[in-house]
């Protein structure tokens, strides 16, 4: 799965690396999320185009977006197969620029969050699925989910599904749409190779998708993480104790008895 992943290369690497020919100018993001406006290369007219698309994958088909569920990964086994996604990995295979991306692995007390990047440090090329979603009002809107695999073994650790990435290499082929078959890109929607990349644990600090800096792909020490979650069980026994020792309404003296009798 991939839920939040980072874009923190200069605009110009970018470009070069994606070759595309507009020249967006855009902050480095450390905590991007489902929803939010996401860096696109497609191909256009044969040429690499950057776009701007909401991640989280609206078929052209949905008369609601509201009644649909958020959709942010395809899987590759079935890409094919889903009706949602059949005609968009035909025709709108995409890429997502990234430096890296977070995975939570369970633990007996909480999730633990990671942060993955490549052993290189290059930027990635997440493989990508777009469509454009007509409303009844003419509005459109550009929507994209990313590809993910079965994990290797290695990455199992972390997570059983990891993002398809795309080598340089073969960027036009998993674009054109037009000339490459669903069925001959299937071949490259597969786990990256043993050593590809490398890990370390982070603070659950990215937990909170308002939080947006470079501290959140810092290491963080097993120290650290029995802090953390020191400070976060005093918080909780802390709210206990303040519900605890909320006051209670009082409870108004008895009106003494004039001799009238009621029946309230």
């Amino acid at each position: 799965m991939c839920g939040r992943y980072v874009i923190i290369s200069a605009p110009g690497a970018l470009r070069e690396l994606f070759d595309y020919g507009e020249r967006p100018n855009f902050p480095p993001r450390y905590n991007v999320a489902p929803t939010q406006p996401v860096p696109v290369v497609m191909l256009d007219n044969g040429l690499r185009r950057f776009k701007l698309m909401r991640w989280g994958f609206l078929p052209s088909w949905v008369k609601d977006p509201r009644k649909f569920a958020l959709v942010i990964n395809a899987r590759s086994e079935t890409i094919l197969e889903k009706p949602s996604f059949r005609n968009a990995v035909r025709r709108r295979r995409c890429l997502l620029p990234a430096d890296g991306y977070y995975e939570w692995q369970a633990s007996l007390s909480r999730k633990r969050p990671f942060y993955i990047r490549r052993r290189d440090g290059q930027p990635m090329a997440l493989a990508g699925v777009a469509e454009t979603w007509a409303g009844p009002n003419g509005e459109e809107v550009d929507t994209v989910a990313i590809v993910t695999a079965a994990a290797a073994p290695e990455m199992s650790v972390l997570h059983d599904r990891v993002p398809v990435t795309i080598e340089p290499r073969d960027f036009d082929l998993w674009l054109d749409g037009d000339t490459v078959s669903a069925e001959l890109a299937m071949a490259m929607m597969v786990a990256p190779p043993p050593g590809t990349y490398v890990w370390h644990e982070v603070s659950t600090a990215v937990n909170r998708v308002a939080n947006d800096n470079p501290d959140l792909v810092m290491p963080f020490s097993a120290e650290d993480a029995e802090a953390e979650a020191a400070i976060e069980k005093q918080k909780r026994l802390d709210g206990r104790t303040m519900v605890k020792a909320a006051p209670q309404p009082k409870t108004p003296p008895p009106k003494p008895d004039d001799g009238q009798g009621s029946l309230f």
